[in-house]
């Protein structure tokens, strides 16, 4: 398993406090799915999800994660723009 590094971070709101995180990877990416999510199950939750597993394996670019990531984000309403 590899680290998967996005061309640019994404920025998320987490935690009661919405405190902001940049994320610059998939690992980083995967961890949060995994932990602290508010819409884990949802489909764009597993695509990200699906896709951040692939890129760390070499079978997706980590841009496409980082799109799919972005778009779960968004739909969770964590993402900052």
């Amino acid at each position: 398993m590899q680290t998967a590094w996005f061309s640019r971070p994404v920025m998320v709101s987490v935690g009661v406090a919405g405190a902001t995180r940049n994320l610059t990877n998939t690992q980083e990416a995967i961890e949060l799915l995994t932990t602290h999510w508010r819409d884990a199950g949802s489909p764009k939750h597993q695509s990200a999800l699906r896709a951040c597993r692939r890129a760390t394996s070499g079978d997706v670019s980590p841009d496409t994660a980082r799109e799919a990531f972005v778009e779960a984000a968004r739909e969770a309403h964590i993402l900052v723009e």
